[in-house]
């Protein structure tokens, strides 16, 4: 899907997370709406703030929270100069947007969809919950390092089911693997939809997992941005140039901000 188009948005406030409060290093930035005529939860947007000048020439891809009349909401995390400089974003500042980009997470409202998420791969699911027509067949599980309240957890445990893991030890993240495991066995046998985003050992864990029940299964890819548009060649992905046969190992390159940053699990190498 392309991009609506570019637009100058005003910074509506900026919300810091957990962390300790003099150096919080997770926010929700909150920014005035596009009025972009439809977008689908998966998809993202590049955020470049007009402060960055020549300093900082890329922009920063952020993943879309909640996208509605009032507003646009994206969720971050701090992790080099870029994202630093948006956590100094003040209200009244001005960003330059262009999206929403790539393609979003399909969604089949009558079959039971487990939604796996890793750290910051939470992101997308918010929007995702909310515009769920049955949030009911909708649960979740969700790994984490840092604490809970690092995340926007509150708006989608209101709605769904949500099972959290924190990763603190080498028995947290086996029991993660387990769990995660036995939720993809169980979906797939009832023929549901299973949803991914995170990290990419957590993802390799979910692709082989996925590929072992042949599940039905999409995965988000947060692999580094920087054009999102894809011209840069900086974000690609290998994918199978014939999914339909097994025995193909022939395999292409493909940008994810473009033909992603969700592929169908069957289609992806990892």
């Amino acid at each position: 899907m392309k991009a609506e188009r570019c637009v100058e948005l005003t910074v509506l406030d900026l919300v810091p997370f957990g962390q300790s409060e003099s150096d919080p290093l997770f926010f929700a930035l909150r920014l005035s709406c596009p009025n972009w005529q439809q977008w689908t939860p998966g998809q993202f947007v590049m955020v470049r703030p007009l402060s960055f000048g020549l300093e900082i020439p890329w922009a920063r891809p952020l993943g879309i929270c909640q996208l509605n009349s009032q507003h646009l909401v994206c969720f971050f995390q701090v992790l080099g100069r870029g994202t630093r400089r948006l956590a100094q974003l003040r209200p009244a500042d001005k960003v330059l947007v262009w999206g929403p980009l790539g393609n979003g997470f399909a969604m089949e409202e009558h079959k039971p969809t487990l939604l796996l998420a890793g750290g910051m791969g939470l992101a997308p699911f918010v929007g995702y919950v909310h515009r769920h027509p049955q949030p009911w067949n909708l649960n979740m599980l969700f790994g984490h390092r840092p604490p809970l309240d690092c995340y926007p957890v509150d708006s989608i445990n209101e709605r769904i089911t949500l099972d959290t893991l924190r990763e603190t030890t080498p028995g947290d993240l086996d029991n993660l693997i387990f769990s995660l495991e036995e939720r993809i066995k169980d979906n797939a046998e009832q023929n549901g939809l299973i949803l991914a985003c995170g990290p990419l050992p957590f993802l390799r864990t979910v692709h082989g997992f996925v590929l072992k029940y042949k599940a039905r299964a999409q995965l988000s890819l947060e692999n580094r941005m920087a054009c999102g548009v894809g011209a840069c060649l900086g974000c690609v992905t290998k994918v199978r140039k014939n999914n339909q046969d097994p025995s193909d190992q022939e395999t292409s390159y493909q940008q994810v901000c473009t033909r992603g940053p969700v592929f169908w699990a069957h289609d992806l190498v990892l």
